[in-house]
C-alpha cells in the first residue's frame, strides 16, 4: 500500500501499527488461539473504524489494500504457526 499514492501515507502507517499491536501481543507470552483471535478481531473492527478517513482522503480500503492486509496478517499467523484460517482470522472485516 506504500507504494501507491492512492493509499494516504499516514492512513496506511495507523493500519500497520494497529497490526504491529497484535504481533506484540503474540510475542508476550503464550496466548491461546482464542486470544489471538480476540485481538485479531480488535484489530480488524479498528482498521473498519479507519474506512471514513480514508475516504476523506480520496481513498478507500478496496480490493489492493484488503489483499494487502490479508497476505501480511496470513504471514504472521505463518511465522508463528498460529492454525488460523485467514478468513477467520478476518472475520470482523467490513472491507
Amino acid at each position: 500500500m506504500y507504494e501507491d499514492s492512492f493509499y494516504p501515507t499516514f492512513l496506511v502507517d495507523k493500519i500497520k501499527l494497529k497490526i504491529i499491536k497484535v504481533v506484540h501481543f503474540i510475542e508476550e507470552s503464550t496466548h491461546t488461539i482464542e486470544e489471538v483471535q480476540e485481538k485479531l478481531d480488535k484489530m480488524t473492527l479498528a482498521i473498519n473504524e479507519l474506512q471514513s478517513e480514508f475516504y476523506q482522503n480520496n481513498s478507500e480500503i478496496e480490493t489492493v489494500a484488503r489483499d494487502s492486509i490479508g497476505a501480511t496478517v496470513e504471514e504472521i499467523l505463518q511465522y508463528f504457526e498460529l492454525d488460523i484460517d485467514i478468513e477467520e482470522a478476518l472475520r470482523e472485516r467490513e472491507w
